[in-house]
């Protein structure tokens, strides 16, 4: 028989991921913007596997049991006890997907952890609900793996790749290794466990890095366990990867092994293409901004909102981490700043993140319902006035506007004016606009308590600190978050310890020009593959080896060279910008998976 008439089967790469349908951070923002692209190489040489413990999984995921190889296996497990589920995740590309519900295969944790600890010496506590679901959803996807491996057809020279994603889907590499399966395995770290602990608690981590004891510190935090089974992934997997070069030297101290392959991240640009709209979207959404700027604000005092700036910063609580500390001590300069030259403009600064509150300050929502009142009494004023005006003008014999108060019933001119004077308020605006649980241990209001940033009149820079995040249902904005981005004119995320960051690079996405840093992976990326990123809206600002005031004074420029433009030259690096976003383009980065596949 010639070759032609029983061609080699092509590759098939199967993805694994706790976020597969199931949205908990960032790694779910890659794993669904990758997929388009994925499929366009693999087609349905593609499949996911993902857990079965989003209560909205139904949302997302349809189930569409296909006859094929899959679907064998599907069968022979349900047959042996484990609830698998087999369809299409509803994203761009609808991908084939099974979802294992761990929960399914609780009673036999006792047995899966025995081995663990047996075959790979890793110890688990009983008490940790996590990790217990994390085991056991990695064995069924072992289980799996090595029932699919196996199959008759799939022996007959298919090469199998099995791609795992963080610790929490990575149990099957060591299993799978130790049982030499015919299938080949890759394992990306997005961010180690240990150097996420370390940063947020070592003010020096690069510099102590290559002196750190992993299994001390990892005593010490309370992660052996998930740090072990990171590390048997990594030692394990064929092929290694990161998302970075910041991230690949924390892997060779924490880990013990060199990534072979960088992975960097991208996104699915075509989610966020508005074509020659993102110009007209960022206006419609600033308007919507300004609605709540002016509830938060006039009714203590006003300002030109054709002359206000709107910069935001956005992620997880790490006050640290996330460089929330040098933002703010760089807002506080450029507030002092821009008040010594008399600034002609105002900037308005969102901090929007995730903190444990009560609920949404009761003044902050009176305000905005009373700033909906006023509008209403002015859309019934404008049409009462539009309609008498029309009459008035038609029937007139002269050249004069009538006088337009005449046109006004004394009953809407008193209600407009109770409102407004029941409304004003000689209080200062409330920087945070919600209860928060521990307000007084802050850092965020403590640090604006100390630097007098509470939103004086005087004050050239505003601070709104929204310990929550941005949804459509959001009374206060009204917005989805990706809405208020656009209607947003600078993101501002210079990270200390962020493997990648998809903030700046959905800003860039969307049209607006970032900040970000060269101890963040995008920003580490960009300063070494884009030579002209300034002129292109983003802004790395220099954190390795540098001092604090050296680093928040170049912060601080950055933004006040940022505010100085004139509206012409904004509008036109927002075009540079968003022109840029195809750079980082998953059909442009693919290429770094497909390596990894390929080694």
């Amino acid at each position: 028989m010639s070759r032609t008439d029983n061609p080699t089967p092509q590759p098939f790469l199967i993805e694994s991921a706790w976020e597969v349908c199931n949205q908990v951070g960032g790694i779910y923002t890659v794993i669904r913007s990758k997929v388009p692209s994925m499929v366009e190489k693999w087609g349905d040489n593609y499949c996911l596997i993902g857990p079965y413990v989003n209560k909205n999984v139904t949302a997302v995921f349809d189930h569409y049991e296909e006859e094929d190889s899959i679907m064998k296996v599907v069968r022979q497990m349900r047959g042996m006890g484990y609830e698998v589920h087999y369809g299409r995740w509803l994203v761009t590309g609808k991908p084939k997907t099974i979802l294992f519900n761990p929960f399914s295969i609780f009673h036999k944790l006792g047995e899966i952890k025995y081995e663990l600890w047996e075959h790979h010496s890793i110890s688990t506590p009983d008490n940790d609900e996590l990790l217990n679901q994390v085991i056991a959803f990695g064995h069924m996807a072992k289980v799996f793996l090595s029932i699919y491996c196996r199959l008759p057809e799939v022996q007959a020279d298919q090469k199998l790749v099995a791609h795992f994603h963080e610790y929490m889907a990575a149990l099957p590499i060591p299993e799978l290794r130790r049982e030499n399966a015919p299938i080949k395995t890759v394992f990306t770290t997005h961010a180690t466990l240990l150097g996420r602990y370390l940063a947020m608690n070592d003010p020096h981590f690069y510099e102590h890095i290559p002196f750190s004891d992993w299994l001390k510190e990892a005593k010490h935090f309370n992660i052996e366990p998930a740090v072990r089974l990171e590390r048997a992934a990594a030692h394990n997997a064929h092929t290694f990867t990161t998302v970075s070069e910041v991230t690949a030297r924390e892997c060779t101290h924490l880990l013990g092994r060199t990534p072979d392959v960088i992975t960097p991240n991208g996104l699915n640009i075509q989610r966020f293409t508005a074509l020659h709209e993102f110009q007209n979207l960022h206006l419609r959404y600033k308007e919507e901004i300004h609605k709540f700027v002016m509830g938060h604000f006039f009714q203590s005092y006003s300002f030109d909102l054709d002359n206000t700036l709107y910069f935001f910063t956005s992620g997880r609580f790490e006050y640290k981490n996330k460089g929330y500390d040098l933002t703010l001590e760089a807002l506080a300069r450029l507030n002092w700043r821009l008040k010594q030259e008399d600034f002609d403009k105002t900037i308005v600064f969102f901090l929007i993140t995730k903190q444990e509150h009560t609920s949404i300050n009761p003044h902050v929502l009176q305000s905005r319902g009373v700033m909906e009142e006023i509008r209403q009494n002015c859309i019934k004023i404008e049409k009462m006035v539009g309609a008498r005006l029309f009459y008035a003008a038609s029937n007139s014999d002269g050249h004069e506007l009538p006088n337009l108060n005449e046109f006004v019933d004394e009953y809407w001119r008193l209600r407009l004016r109770r409102v407004i004077q029941s409304w004003k308020s000689d209080a200062l605006p409330t920087v945070v606009t919600h209860n928060l649980v521990n307000d007084e241990e802050d850092e965020v209001l403590n640090f604006l308590r100390r630097s007098n940033l509470i939103n004086r009149p005087e004050d050239k820079v505003k601070v709104v600190y929204h310990p929550d995040f941005i949804t459509p249902t959001n009374p206060l904005f009204g917005l989805e978050y990706q809405q208020f981005v656009r209607g947003c004119h600078l993101g501002v995320f210079p990270s200390y310890y962020e493997p990648w960051g998809y903030t700046p690079l959905e800003c860039i996405a969307s049209g607006v020009p970032a900040i970000t840093a060269d101890l963040a992976g995008f920003g580490d990326y960009t300063a070494n593959t884009m030579p002209d990123h300034e002129k292109r809206g983003i802004y790395v600002v220099n954190r390795k080896g540098k001092g604090y005031d050296m680093i928040v004074n170049q912060l601080s420029a950055y933004m006040y060279a940022f505010a100085k433009m004139s509206r012409r030259e904004r509008i036109a690096l927002r075009n540079r910008t968003e022109s840029s976003a195809e750079f980082y383009d998953w059909k442009r980065l693919r290429v770094h998976y497909d390596k990894a596949h390929q080694v």
